[in-house]
């Protein structure tokens, strides 16, 4: 068999892109898979839908990154909704998995990737980076969020209110906010135990304009958290709410999950790097 060429990097970006900080939550819905492969059909013909038990897995991913350029800093929000697949030609190579165990990162090949249905993002260098390096199916989005800090209250609570946005009429490199909601993620892990969870690199499946389907590899360098969550004892835990039900978004999410429970989260957050500490007065002379 021939090798096939690697996809092109286009001007002005380069690869590896490096994260400066990243803060990312992820919740997982088992769900019926056949919805799941008719949609898997339409995005990415050329993947299978991994099945854990007879279930298929979404995954929402919400992710707020900082990245520094030659020319500064950017930061970065949005918000993915994943299918997790695998390549049909590869499916002989894949081991049999619960999805405990998936989500521990058992899965050594990283077969088992994320196969991106709807991208949201609110930053157009990002999108357009996203859909020319990675066919990422990427578009503007906004967000207003909370999450655990060191600089915030105590606890582990997210909220992710994903707005809907457009591009500048005039072409500009620009994300224009609209005042209605999309949908909203709520998920409350203060008091839930998690353990580290080694499942990087993350496969990125994407289809481009063509038809042809590529994986990027995402490396972590510290493990995730993940949170296991019991569907009857931690139901309340989590909370997806679709405010836009005519959205292509909030029609798959209702569609796909509608109000079935979450059986995991998963976490990562950049450690600080630097602290200002409190000061202190000097003594006056005398």
């Amino acid at each position: 068999m021939t090798p096939l060429p690697l996809p092109p990097v286009p001007a002005p970006y380069q690869l590896p892109f490096h994260y400066g900080a990243l803060h990312q939550i992820g919740v997982d819905f088992l769900v019926d898979p056949e919805p799941v492969r008719d949609l898997l059909a339409k995005r990415h013909p050329a993947l299978s839908a991994a099945e854990f038990d007879g279930r298929a897995v979404v995954s929402l991913n919400y992710q707020l990154y900082f990245a520094q350029y030659a020319f500064g800093g950017g930061v970065t929000q949005e918000i993915e909704f994943n299918i997790i697949a695998h390549p049909t030609a590869e499916a002989h190579r894949l081991p049999h998995l619960s999805y405990e165990e998936y989500a521990h990162g058992v899965d050594q090949t990283r077969l088992l990737g994320i196969a991106r249905v709807h991208v949201l993002c609110d930053n157009p260098l990002a999108i357009d980076a996203g859909r020319r390096l990675f066919a990422e199916p990427k578009r503007p989005g906004w967000f207003e969020t909370t999450m655990p800090s060191p600089n915030g209250p105590a606890g582990d609570a997210w909220t992710v209110h994903c707005r809907r946005a457009s591009a500048a009429a005039d072409g500009s490199d620009t994300v224009v906010r609209h005042d209605e909601d999309v949908f909203t993620l709520t998920a409350d892990l203060t008091g839930l135990g998690s353990v580290p969870a080694n499942n990087a690199p993350v496969t990125g499946y994407g289809t481009d304009a063509e038809g042809r389907a590529l994986a990027g590899p995402m490396n972590l360098y510290q493990p995730y958290r993940h949170h296991a969550l019991d569907p009857v004892a931690d139901a309340d835990r989590i909370r997806l709410t679709v405010h836009d039900g005519t959205s292509e978004l909030g029609q798959d999410l209702t569609a796909l999950v509608g109000p079935g429970p979450a059986v995991g989260a998963w976490t990562f957050q950049s450690p600080p790097v630097a602290a200002h500490n409190r000061p202190y007065y000097l003594p006056s002379p005398r």
